[in-house]
């Protein structure tokens, strides 16, 4: 069984050196996660705010931190201490929260707006035809930070199943960047986990979230 080190080493010489490797981090320990740290990942995600904490407790600032699951209102004040980018934003309401708890640390946060480019009603994110309006809206916060957009694809099926919502998300991206919007600097599209990461390069990712192919299968 290859080690943690190999996996990130494997995929660090696989990726463009344009491309941001997320090592997604959820359930795993923090010596885990300092020994994909060390092997050069320099961007751990984090799905939940109370694992992260923890983790963020043990390692501090090895790395850059971001926050890739659905995040609630509620855990925001804590989710602005730990973090430097937040990857999911699917509302305005989610948007004010951040923005108001940065103010009170005197932070501006950076996020990606997650898109629900397959419009499956189970999922959050936002619908591909209203990332616009949001986007917009954004712009005008002053302590937030809109750098670009995120989508998760299928959680089933092959990775040729996921590029259909790649190449919807791409085409958004591409018309928010044509806006010009004030404040707002459309830099990373953050696409493709393990089954789907190549797919995600194909469609113009920059951001890849890779956990199983580094971690290896939870238990």
């Amino acid at each position: 069984m290859s080690s943690i080190k190999e996996n990130v080493r494997c995929i660090l010489n696989e990726l463009p050196p344009t491309v941001y490797l997320v090592a997604a981090a959820k359930t795993r320990m923090p010596i885990e996660i300092e020994e994909a740290i060390d092997a050069g990942v320099r961007i751990i995600g984090e799905n939940y705010v109370q694992e992260a904490e923890e983790a963020h407790l043990a390692i501090g600032n090895l790395a850059q931190w971001h926050f890739i699951g659905h995040l609630q209102t509620n855990k925001v004040k804590k989710a602005v201490e730990i973090f430097d980018m937040i990857e999911t934003v699917d509302s305005l309401e989610l948007a004010c929260e951040i923005d108001k708890r940065c103010k009170q640390i005197g932070k501006v946060m950076s996020v990606l707006i997650e898109v629900n480019s397959g419009c499956e009603s189970q999922k959050s994110g936002v619908l591909p035809e209203a990332v616009a309006s949001l986007a917009e809206a954004i712009s005008a916060l002053s302590n937030v930070r809109l750098m670009g957009l995120m989508t998760m694809g299928p959680q089933v099926g092959g990775p040729e199943d996921s590029r259909p919502y790649f190449v919807a998300t791409r085409r958004v991206f591409e018309e928010i960047v044509l806006l010009h919007l004030p404040n707002v600097e459309m830099k990373y599209l953050s696409m493709g986990m393990t089954n789907s990461y190549r797919v995600a390069l194909e469609e113009g990712a920059n951001m890849v979230r890779i956990g199983t192919l580094i971690f290896g299968e939870r238990d």
